[in-house]
């Protein structure tokens, strides 16, 4: 990036928009799993735009789709009938796993969770919401009000009533000592206990694993038990999956499905990957949840027609490649070469995840106090080595986030496991 283009981003941009590196970078091209720069420096991607980029930079399924459509029409709003929005909505709803579902699509997963709030407090006539402590939930006014990290809350404000539960994080906390089964029983009691202090709730929001919060998670079941306790009081729950849908974490095609022995979600909200780095989101509901608004409403941009041809081009990528099998595999190597490599490096507290959504927690050798500085040098080595990471956590960015497209290939895992080994290494 040149200096005229930082000084001019930095001249007409907010203050808080964040960017990474002590040199910011601009990225001009991609291609596969590589990306380019301005001074045409060629980097391994393990961010993929924050997990945006979920198959490939450039792919040519995708492009040639939107090419196509764009000759066509590009947008016309939900006012008219759309066949891609229709077509990509009744894949979505039978992949899904919700019973009689209803897909309504928005432009970010943002405004996919603001959309799930609005349905959950108009549904159950409530504006109380339990949330997870760590969680991320997006940048709206009402999703800030159920994010439960301070680092992305910048206001108190809010027009809900959130309560935080236990659970998010599962080796952090006054329940971290216990084993897997305890723990869960640990956090079923605590959240008993919080519902008898309160009128019912509308609704749980809760990610899988969160993705700002470090791509931490708890023990499998967890949220089933909690399900089966906020069911008794038609709570419900919703899960963001923005971040571990569509078969990143390779065991499962949705994040729920780790915690599946009381069924599918209420609402689950989507967006990201499906796109491959268009605007898409959305949110899938029952019928009875989602047509629960007494007043019209429509969705300029969710749903248009270019954004809705490249998702159902990705989507039909996705499967017909397996690449919720490739991440298992090939992300079930990766996790295991960073374990190897981060056994010799003091700082180095947890290597967690599933598929390819890994994290690795950093802090001061010998204390579980968070090291953010260590994480930045870290992202400014392995940016130096060739490769692109991402951070995050809940103490103090603390956590780096390795989450690649898809399509990675064992070469292209090795080739970044070194990098960030190299980089871990040179903090020490």
């Amino acid at each position: 990036m040149t200096d005229d283009l930082l000084g001019r981003h930095r001249a007409v941009l907010p203050d808080w928009l964040a960017l990474y590196y002590d040199e910011p970078l601009e990225i001009t091209h991609g291609e596969g799993r590589h990306v380019w720069d301005a001074q045409g420096n060629r980097y391994l991607d393990f961010f993929g735009g924050i997990l945006t980029t979920m198959t490939a930079h450039a792919l040519p399924e995708v492009t040639k789709a939107v090419t196509e459509q764009a000759g066509r029409i590009i947008h016309s709003s939900t006012l008219y009938l759309n066949r891609p929005m229709v077509d990509l909505a009744e894949r979505i709803a039978k992949l899904s796993g919700i019973p009689d579902a209803r897909v309504f699509f928005t432009t970010s997963g943002t405004e996919a969770n603001d959309t799930a709030l609005l349905l959950a407090t108009t549904y159950r006539r409530s504006n109380t919401l339990l949330a997870m402590r760590n969680s991320y939930h997006g940048r709206s006014f009402s999703a800030v009000g159920v994010t439960g990290n301070r680092g992305w809350s910048p206001t108190s404000l809010s027009p809900l009533q959130t309560l935080y539960v236990h659970g998010g994080v599962r080796t952090r906390g006054p329940f971290a000592h216990l084993d897997d089964y305890d723990f869960v029983a640990a956090c079923v009691d605590d959240l008993k206990d919080l519902l008898g202090h309160t009128r019912p709730p509308a609704a749980l929001i809760a990610e899988p694993i969160q993705g700002v919060g470090g791509f931490t998670s708890p023990p499998d079941g967890l949220y089933a038990a909690f399900r089966e306790v906020l069911h008794e009081r038609g709570v419900l729950w919703i899960s963001d999956e923005v971040q571990t849908g569509w078969g990143r974490t390779g065991e499962h095609f949705w994040g729920w499905q780790a915690h599946a022995r009381s069924g599918p979600p209420d609402m689950l909200t989507f967006a990201k990957g499906i796109g491959n780095g268009m605007s898409i989101g959305g949110v899938v509901a029952r019928a009875e949840i989602m047509n629960c608004l007494d007043a019209n409403s429509i969705s300029t941009f969710g749903g248009t027609q270019i954004t809705m041809a490249a998702g159902l081009a990705n989507l039909t990528y996705l499967l017909e490649h397996d690449l919720q099998g490739n991440a298992r595999r090939v992300g079930g190597l990766l996790i295991e070469r960073l374990r190897a490599a981060a056994a010799h490096v003091p700082a180095v507290r947890e290597v967690r995840g599933r598929g390819l959504m890994i994290g690795i927690e950093l802090t001061k050798p010998g204390t579980d106090e968070a090291d953010p500085a260590a994480a930045s040098a870290v992202l400014e080595a392995a940016r130096a080595g060739g490769l692109l990471i991402g951070k995050g956590g809940g103490h103090d960015t603390s956590a780096l986030r390795i989450a690649p497209p898809l399509s990675l290939n064992v070469a292209e895992a090795e080739e970044g496991a070194a990098i960030l080994e190299d980089a871990l290494r040179s903090i020490q």
